[in-house]
C-alpha cells in the first residue's frame, strides 16, 4: 500500500500525541504514588539499621550489606518490567548492594556520581576532593553524594570502596558519602543490540548501559532529598557550588524540569526529585535508542513542543522547562573517556578561570620554610595574596614560619591548603604553633612543657591548633600576649605535595 508524505506526517503526529498523553498520565500517576517509594525507603532504612547494629563491632574489614528488601515494588515502578522484561526473573535486581553509607534522607541536595572502570586514568578521587573542597559543615549535613560503581566485578567494587574510605574517612563515617553497586542481574543481554544512529556496536552497547546506569542511580536517589544533581566522575567544581545552585533555584519564577549548571553532556543537571520517576521511565522506554542527553531533550520536546510550529518556537518552549545558569559551576577534567579508546578533550567555555588562591591584608612579616618550593610558587606570594604556595611532599620535621617584624597581638588565624585544581595537595598531620614575644614566658614553657592548656615545644612554641581536612582555623588566647612568630610544623611524611592557598593573620589593626 502506498502512502503519501501527508499521511506519513499524520501518523507521525498521532504517534507523538499518543506518547505525550502517555507521559502526562505517567506524570499524574507519579505524583499520586510518590509516597509509596518513600515508604519503601523507610523499610530499607530499618533493615540497614538492624544490619549495622549486628556488624558495628566488626570494623577491621569492608562490610558488604546485601539488603533484604521488600519484594513488592512501588506501583509506579512496575513499568520497569515492561522495558526490562528480564527483571521478571530477578525480583531484587533493581535494589543496590549498599557497600557503605548511613542511609541519609531528608536532605536538600542529593548528588549522583556514576563511575566505571576505565582502561587508563581514573578521576573519581580527584572529583570527590573537588566537590568536598570548601564545603561548610552545614552544607555537608544537608547533602549526600552517592557514588554508583556501575560494575558487577565484586573485587573492583571493593577496591573503589576501600580507596574512597581511605581518602575520606570522616565523610564516609558522617554519611555524606554513600557507595552502591548494581546486582549483575540488573543488566539485560547487551550483546544483541540493534545498531542505531550510525554508531558502532561497541558504542551502542556503551551508551545503552550508561542509560541503564543513570536510571538505576536516579531511582535509588529519588526518595533521599528535595533536589537531585547529576554529576560525573571526571569533573571539578567551583567553590560553594551548593550555595550557587540553591540561590539560582530560588530565583526561578516559573515551573522548571531541569536547571543546567554546565553546558556539557549530562554534567551538572539539577532535577526535582519528585520528577525523577517520570524521567527514568522515559529513559528506560528508549534506553536502547539514543544517548542520555538526547533523551532528556526529547522528553522536553514531547512535553512542550507543538508539531505544527517551527523549530525556533520549540526551542523557546523547551527553554521554559530547561533553564541554563551562567557561569558554569562544573568543568570536565578527564581526557580518557569511559568508552574504551576514546579521547575526550571536552571543556566548558562558560566555566571561566578558577581562583587558585585567596588574598588577605596580612601584617608585615619575614617568611621562611624548609620545604622545597615548586617553580615560582613561593611562600611570600601566598602571604601577600599574589599566588598560592606550592612545595614538594613535606616530611616529618618540615616547617613553614611567619616571623612578624614587630610582635603582635593576634586575634585569629586561618590557613587553607589545597585548591580547586589540586584539592589533594593538602597539609596533613600539621600543627599551628605560636612563639610568645615574652622571653620569660618562653623559658617557663620550655621548663614546664605547657601553659594556658596548650602543650609547648622544646624551643618555646605553644601548639594552639591542627590542620583538619586541609584547613587550620582558630582564635588565639589574649593571655598569651604579643606573638613573635607563627609556625606550621609537619609531624609525619606526607603522601602528596602541599599547597597553601590562603593565609589570614588577623590582628586588631588589620
Amino acid at each position: 500500500m502506498n502512502t503519501t508524505p501527508g499521511n506519513d506526517l499524520d501518523m507521525y503526529e498521532q504517534h507523538l500525541l499518543g506518547l505525550q498523553q502517555r507521559l502526562l498520565y505517567a506524570d499524574m500517576e507519579n505524583k499520586k504514588r510518590s509516597h509509596e517509594l518513600s515508604s519503601a525507603l523507610d523499610e530499607i532504612k530499618h533493615i540497614v539499621a538492624r544490619r549495622m547494629n549486628t556488624t558495628k563491632n566488626h570494623t577491621g574489614e569492608l562490610k558488604w550489606k546485601e539488603l533484604n528488601l521488600p519484594r513488592k515494588l512501588p506501583l509506579h515502578l512496575t513499568n520497569i518490567y515492561y522495558y526490562l522484561p528480564h527483571l521478571r526473573e530477578y525480583e531484587d535486581a533493581i535494589f543496590p548492594n549498599v557497600i557503605f553509607g548511613q542511609q541519609r534522607t531528608g536532605v536538600s541536595l542529593v548528588m549522583g556520581i556514576p563511575t566505571v572502570k576505565r582502561e587508563k586514568q581514573n578521576y573519581l578521587i580527584a572529583t570527590l576532593h573537588s566537590l568536598l573542597y570548601q564545603l561548610s559543615e552545614q552544607q555537608k549535613e544537608d547533602c549526600v553524594m552517592i557514588i554508583f560503581v556501575a560494575e558487577v566485578d565484586a573485587e573492583y567494587v571493593k577496591s573503589v570502596a576501600e580507596s574512597v574510605k581511605t581518602s575520606f574517612p570522616r565523610e564516609v563515617q558522617s554519611g555524606v558519602l554513600e557507595l552502591i553497586s548494581p546486582p549483575a542481574s540488573y543488566y539485560p543481554d547487551l550483546s544483541r543490540l540493534e545498531k542505531t544512529l550510525g554508531d558502532s556496536e561497541e558504542r551502542v552497547r556503551w551508551r545503552t548501559k550508561q542509560n541503564l546506569d543513570y536510571s538505576f542511580l536516579m531511582l535509588y536517589a529519588q526518595p533521599k532529598g528535595t533536589f537531585y544533581l547529576q554529576l560525573e566522575d571526571d569533573i571539578m567544581a567551583k567553590p560553594d557550588f551548593i550555595g550557587s545552585i540553591k540561590s539560582f533555584a530560588a530565583q526561578q519564577s516559573q515551573d522548571w524540569m531541569v536547571l543546567e549548571f554546565s553546558q556539557l553532556g549530562f554534567i551538572g543537571k539539577l532535577f526535582k526529585s519528585e520528577d525523577l520517576p517520570l524521567i527514568v521511565e522515559f529513559f528506560l522506554m528508549f534506553h536502547k535508542d539514543k544517548p542520555i542527553d538526547w533523551l532528556i531533550d526529547h522528553l522536553l520536546w514531547v512535553k512542550m513542543c507543538n508539531p505544527e510550529k517551527d523549530a525556533a518556537h520549540c526551542e523557546q518552549e523547551k527553554s521554559k522547562l530547561r533553564v541554563r545558569a551562567r557561569p558554569s559551576l562544573f568543568q570536565h577534567m578527564g581526557t580518557f573517556s569511559s568508552l574504551p579508546g576514546k579521547i575526550q578533550n571536552l571543556k566548558d567555555k562558560d566555566f571561566g578561570k578558577m581562583l587558585l588562591h585567596k588574598a588577605h591584608n596580612n601584617p608585615p612579616a619575614k617568611v621562611d620554610t624548609s620545604l622545597k618550593i615548586y617553580q615560582q610558587y613561593t611562600l611570600e606570594k601566598v602571604y601577600k595574596g599574589q599566588d598560592c604556595f606550592w612545595a614538594l611532599a613535606p616530611v616529618a620535621g618540615d616547617y613553614i614560619r611567619f616571623t612578624f617584624l614587630n610582635p603582635l597581638e593576634v586575634e585569629k588565624y586561618l590557613f587553607r591548603s589545597g585548591n580547586v585544581e589540586h584539592p589533594g595537595d593538602k597539609l596533613f598531620n600539621t600543627t599551628v604553633e605560636v612563639l610568645p614575644a615574652d622571653k620569660t614566658l618562653r623559658k617557663e614553657l620550655i621548663h614546664n612543657g605547657s601553659k594556658f592548656n596548650y602543650p609547648a615545644t622544646k624551643d618555646g612554641y605553644l601548639k594552639i591548633g591542627v590542620f583538619e581536612n586541609g584547613t587550620a582555623e582558630g582564635s588565639i588566647s589574649q593571655a598569651i600576649g604579643r606573638i613573635e612568630a607563627i609556625r606550621l610544623s609537619v609531624s609525619s611524611d606526607s603522601p602528596a605535595w602541599a599547597i597553601l592557598s590562603e593565609v589570614l593573620i588577623k590582628t586588631s589593626e588589620n
